[in-house]
């Protein structure tokens, strides 16, 4: 029997854990704002838009959201591969997603790595649209 699968707000004591799933993540990049102290900030600023799902007591998957006020945006979207395929990244998706259009958000994105074909394959399993008519460009401090 499928142990219970709880899902609540993502807090600054869940970095570690999570932190070393995005390095067990093909296809995740890791930043400077990846850092605990990056972390803590974003969910200060992001308050309950983050959710971790658990079972018995250790995190099997996150989710990372958040909003600059006009946009939402969605980061770091993990589930060990042993929990994947029993719907916990779009339950994670879909708290998430509740949560920012809550705030008023009406639009929401993703960057997806190009090389990350599972990644992209999930987003657009969930009705996401990819934008090839768009090109990013990004500026380093």
């Amino acid at each position: 029997m499928p142990m219970p699968i709880k899902y609540r707000e993502m807090i600054p004591g869940d970095h570690p854990f999570l932190y070393k799933m995005w390095e067990e993540s093909p296809g995740l990049t890791i930043r400077k704002a990846d850092t605990s102290a990056g972390f803590t900030t974003f969910l200060k600023r992001n308050p309950g838009l983050s959710i971790v799902a658990e079972t018995q007591g250790r995190i099997i998957g996150g989710i990372l959201g958040g909003h600059d006020g006009r946009f939402g945006s969605i980061h770091h979207v993990v589930v060990f591969p042993e929990y994947r395929k029993q719907g916990i990244g779009r339950q994670l998706v879909t708290l998430s997603l509740g949560r920012i259009q809550a705030a008023g958000i009406e639009k929401v994105h993703i960057f997806i790595n190009k090389d990350n074909l599972e990644g992209l394959n999930f987003w657009k399993n969930q009705g996401w649209i990819e934008r090839l008519e768009l090109t990013m460009t990004s500026h380093t401090f």
